[in-house]
């Protein structure tokens, strides 16, 4: 008896100081922009890194919230903090402030930020990914299959290790289309579509929806009509997770698988 309470002591105390080890900090409104941007960018293009003070070559995950390109905040969810990871949450302009063109470039700089900076916060530089919700996830995309907004950065798009959006728009974003005139419900495809920049090559995407019958418009069917073209063009590396049951803010359901892709994905190159 004496030896089975020696080895609970000594288990418990390996747990406490194995989770002593690993200890994490939060860096809040760190700006992404240069000096020359204006008033309203150096309010909102700032940035927040959550990651581990100890160890090296953390998978990094860049995160940009939803709100339709009009409005929200940026975040680090709850879920992803203490799980191996350096989280970056992103703020960005907003309609109609600017164009929906100007909050991509806002997109492509906040993650030419973190590529450069990564291993400051113990992040591995193959290792980063792009996610985030709605509006969030339409920005992913964007910067990822249309090539041109990083490479005004000076990166490439593909070195990225992968893209997993929540319930992405694909065709057009309505507030893009609300500055041509166009009605949210009328689907229009063009150069601020994800959908227009299919492309064999991309790094592996990974799209999240809620339930098809309860998604935020036609969302589901947007997302299942990229995965469809992505094979036809050849992409290798890509797949469609519908979270039934869920509607469009199917953020939590997401975020365990969301960390589960990218353990996988990280594996799948060592």
């Amino acid at each position: 008896m004496r030896h089975i309470i020696l080895f609970f002591i000594w288990l418990g105390i390996g747990q406490i100081s194995y989770a002593q080890e690993v200890r994490y900090e939060t860096v809040e409104n760190i700006s992404y922009v240069d000096e020359t941007a204006s008033a309203y960018a150096k309010e909102q293009c700032k940035l927040d890194i959550h990651y581990p003070t100890s160890g090296e070559n953390n998978p990094v995950v860049i995160w940009f919230h939803g709100g339709g390109l009009t409005g929200g905040k940026k975040e680090i969810p709850d879920f992803l903090k203490e799980k191996g990871l350096v989280v970056v949450g992103v703020g960005y302009r907003f309609s109609p402030n600017v164009k929906v063109e100007d909050i991509i470039h806002d997109a492509a700089k906040a993650t030419s930020f973190v590529m450069k900076n990564a291993r400051k916060y113990r992040g591995d530089v193959d290792n980063i990914f792009i996610s985030g919700h709605s509006a969030g996830g339409y920005l992913a995309l964007m910067i990822t299959l249309n090539k041109t907004y990083l490479e005004a950065e000076g990166l490439d798009a593909d070195e990225l290790a992968g893209i997993i959006p929540f319930s992405a728009q694909t065709i057009t974003h309505f507030t893009a289309r609300k500055e041509q005139g166009i009605d949210e419900k009328q689907p229009t495809i063009d150069e601020l579509a994800p959908l227009f920049w299919v492309r064999k090559d991309a790094p592996p995407i990974i799209l999240f929806t809620g339930d098809r019958e309860l998604e935020l418009l036609g969302r589901y069917e947007e997302n299942a009509y990229l995965k469809r073209m992505l094979s036809i063009v050849g992409h290798e590396k890509h797949k469609l997770v519908e979270f039934q049951g869920y509607d469009h803010g199917m953020v939590y359901p997401g975020l365990p698988i969301l960390v589960k892709e990218i353990n996988r994905l990280v594996k799948e190159k060592e």
